[in-house]
């Protein structure tokens, strides 16, 4: 029997979506990506559905792409495009750690609430590959300056700085602090005409969906590219053995 990767349950207008696969840190495989496709289509379609709420099991919200299986760079894509063109308010609830890939999925939703022990790294350029695919719908959000240090030097970096250049909308000290904080989120969206929402979010996400329709192909074929080259396979390699990579000095 095949195990469900993403959860899903309904509770009074709010769909909740989990990643569900901790064994590999929630990383963006072909079957994760296809399953949040399949559950966010399904949520996009009930009228009962006001708004979209993103969560994880364990330790880490989503590692980035599944170095031994990795989804197609063009699905990875289409998911974030359905994300932004979703016609229902997505949020993201953080309560971990997110890393590569899963900054992208983290930067798409409308909102993102970030917990205490939760922290970030655009961890491509440490692996020889380059956050292609991603910088659409995060370069339109994301403090320019902060944006240039972190997605070049590979720094981790916690949640309040995470929420001061435009990753997160807020953060707590504690966990339950960032779920007190996200009830009247959540309620305002219960309590909001469908039809409203839809266009509202439409409007802010203009530059998000702007620049996923007129980037997105040329960027999933240049992680395509630099994913299967010589410096990616050592980048790669050196990950899984624990070694510096041979281009560090």
């Amino acid at each position: 029997m095949t195990k469900i990767v993403v959860g899903s349950a309904h509770d009074r207008g709010v769909t909740t979506l989990t990643l569900d696969s901790p064994a590999n840190r929630n990383a963006l495989s072909a079957e994760l990506v296809a399953e949040l496709r399949a559950v966010l289509a399904a949520a996009g379609a009930d009228p009962a559905v006001r708004a979209v709420l993103l969560t994880h099991t364990g330790g880490t919200f989503c590692a980035g792409a599944d170095l031994k299986s990795p989804c197609d760079p063009a699905d990875f894509l289409a998911l974030l495009r359905e994300i932004a063109e979703l016609a229902k308010p997505v949020v993201a609830r953080v309560a971990g750690h997110v890393r590569a890939g899963g900054l992208g999925l983290l930067g798409v939703c409308d909102i993102a609430a970030g917990g205490p022990q939760s922290s970030y790294a655009f961890t491509e350029t440490h692996l020889g590959v380059v956050p292609a695919v991603i910088s659409a719908p995060l370069l339109p959000r994301l403090e320019p300056r902060a944006a240039a240090r972190y997605l070049l030097t590979a720094e981790v970096f916690g949640a309040a700085e995470a929420a001061r250049i435009g990753l997160l909308t807020l953060h707590g000290e504690h966990v339950e602090d960032v779920d007190d904080a996200l009830a009247p989120v959540l309620a305002g969206l219960r309590d909001a005409g469908p039809t409203a929402l839809a266009e509202t979010k439409r409007l802010l996400t203009a530059p998000v969906r702007e620049a996923l329709a007129r980037d997105g192909e040329e960027l999933a074929a240049l992680s395509a590219r630099v994913f299967g080259s010589a410096e990616a396979r050592e980048g790669i390699a050196a990950r899984f053995e624990r070694r510096r990579p041979t281009w560090a000095p």
